[in-house]
Parts: structure tokens; sequence; C-alpha cells
């Protein structure tokens, strides 16, 4: 396949993903969680430069957790919980907020974690609205209820103003590459319970831990 079509973004590959995250025991795979914001950047970046400052951290997150993967210890972090405990056991984790651990797994996934949960209420909202709805308003929105609070003032106030330049529904729908909207609405609704699911299991645990916080 040509780079050019790899880097085209297609909707049902971040449902693909997502399918695969989650385990019969409700365990989240690492990699297929990787392959999902692998699609998500594509995403991002298919919008232009107006969310680069987003795209460019996970991107960086993405490789991090890559590494984990394919590194020496791969095994220990097949899945977010088990990456989890086995960084916790092994004082791999900035719990003291030292910052003496600041690429550990768990620090990186976390900031994938809040970026998903925007994506995943601009997504539903996109879902959910009329095509005349303002996807500017809906992404503010969605960013507000989410990564605004663990972003500084002065990068809250770049966003908002980036945000103001989005392309109409219509256009976000011909992105997805799935077909007509109705279509994508169907995709959507199949892959954005599955997000949800995969976002709060990963909170659950995160929370249990006291890992919510990480600087």
């Amino acid at each position: 396949m040509a780079g050019s079509q790899n880097q085209k973004f297609c909707l049902q590959e971040v449902l693909d993903s997502f399918k695969l995250c989650l385990s019969p025991d409700k365990d989240v795979c690492l990699e297929h969680y990787v392959a999902g914001w692998r699609s998500l950047i594509k995403f991002l970046n298919s919008l232009g430069t107006v969310f680069g400052f987003i795209s460019k951290d996970a991107v960086s997150k993405v490789q991090i957790l890559t590494s984990f993967l394919n590194g020496e210890n791969g095994s220990q972090y097949v899945t977010v919980q088990s990456m989890v405990q086995y960084e916790l056991q092994n004082q791999l984790v900035d719990v003291n907020k030292t910052g003496i651990h600041p690429e550990s797994g768990c620090r990186t996934l976390l900031r994938l974690h809040r970026a998903l949960r925007w994506l995943e209420l601009f997504l539903e909202r996109l879902r959910t609205c009329s095509n005349d709805s303002k996807t500017s308003v809906m992404c503010s929105e969605a960013y507000n209820e989410s990564l605004a609070q663990h972003h500084p003032w002065v990068v809250r106030k770049v966003t908002g103003v980036a945000f103001l330049v989005l392309p109409s529904r219509a256009t976000f729908f011909e992105i997805m590459n799935v077909g007509p909207p109705e279509q994508v609405v169907s995709v959507l609704g199949e892959a954005l319970p599955l997000i949800s699911e995969v976002y709060q299991l990963t909170e659950e645990l995160y929370a249990k831990h006291n890992l919510l916080d990480l600087p």
C-alpha cells in the first residue's frame, strides 16, 4: 500500500481496533488500544493543522507505548491492567510526583486516555446533531468537559481559536470514509459504546490505584 493510502483515515479501522481492545474478561489490550489511536491520529491529521498540538503529543505517546510493547518486558504490557500492576510493583511510576519517571507506561497512557474522552464526547455530538449544527461549538463543549481541565490557560486559549475553523458536519462525515451519512452514523453508533467502555474501564483502574493525577 502506498504511503498516502496508509495515511488516509477510515472510521472502520477505529471500530475494528476498539472491538479487539476488550478481552472477554474486560481487560484492555494495549496493542489494539495503540492501533485505535494510530487511526484516531490519522483522523486528527486529516483535519489539517487545527489539532496539530494534540496529534503530535499523541504520536509521541503511541511511540513510547509501542517501544514498551516491543521491548524486553513486552509481556508485562499486553494489557493495561498488566502494565499498571507491573509498573506499580516495580516502582516504575511517578506516584510521588517527583518527576523521575516521565515516560512510564502509566503516565503515557493517561495522556491518551484524557484525549480519548474528548474525542468520544465530540464524535457522539457529531453523530446525534443536525447537519447545520456548529462543529466548532460541539468540539469546544467536548473539550471543556474533558481535556481542558488538564491544559494550561494559554493552550486552552489557542485551542478555542483553532476550533473556530473546523469544517461542517458533512465534511467530517466525508473524512470518515465509510460511505453515506447514515452509514457514518451507524458505524459511530457501534464504535462509540466500545470506546466509552474502554475509557471507563481504564478510568476505574486508574482511580483504584490513584493514578489519575500523574504529573
